[in-house]
Formats: structure tokens, sequence, C-alpha cells
């Protein structure tokens, strides 16, 4: 068998659309031919699910994690849409982390890498 290789997230939600338009405005996401979510060549399809509560229960659970080459100009755009943040931009040694809450409650992570954890690799 070959190596699989992950190349797309499923969210489930009780409003697909407002989710969609969150991750769309927020990151930039264009919307292909399915109706999915490119990220960059990641894909991120969100669907109507009856299984699901409209805010999860254990949003660390999962962590959507983007990355960005200017945290601060990425914060700024998110900050004109008023999202939730759980953590604003901080320096943790390696990187600048900060985490906001999707509409559905799901922790969704900025990450900034020094160039100094990249030359470690």
């Amino acid at each position: 068998m070959d190596k699989p290789v992950l190349n797309s997230l499923l969210l489930g939600s009780t409003d697909p659309e407002r989710l969609k338009k969150w991750y769309v405005d927020g990151f930039h996401a264009e919307v292909n031919g399915y109706g999915n979510l490119d990220l960059g060549g990641f894909v991120m399809v969100i669907e109507k699910r009856d299984d699901v509560a409209a805010a999860t229960v254990e949003p660390g659970r999962v962590v959507l994690n983007f990355a960005v080459e200017d945290i601060e100009a990425a914060a700024a755009h998110l900050r004109t849409l008023a999202v939730d943040w759980l953590v604003e931009p901080e320096d943790r040694g390696v990187g600048w982390f900060a985490t906001l809450v999707d509409p559905d409650g799901n922790y969704v992570q900025l990450i900034q890498m020094k160039p100094e954890y990249y030359a470690n690799l």
C-alpha cells in the first residue's frame, strides 16, 4: 500500500453556509466547483450534519492550524471581522501563535514560525 496523504478535512455543522462564509472571509478560502473550500491546496469540506451540536463540546480536541507569513497582518484582518480570540498573537519562543474561535466553537490557530525553527529541521 502506498503512503496515504492527508488532503482534506470535513467539518460538520448545523449551519454550514455561515461557517463557509466565515472561512472564506477570514482566510481567503476559494470555493471550488464542489462547494468545498480550497485553503492553499488543502481542502476543507463543510457540510450540514444532524449528528452534531450547534457548538462543539470539546473545542480543543481538533485545532485547525494556519501557517501565516505575517501573524500581525493576519490578526489585523481577522479583527475587522470581529472574531473571538482565545489567545492574541504571542511569542512562544519558536514562533508566534494566536488562537481564535470559529462560529461553531472550533479552535483555529495562526502560526508564524521563526527562521531558526526551520534551520533546525
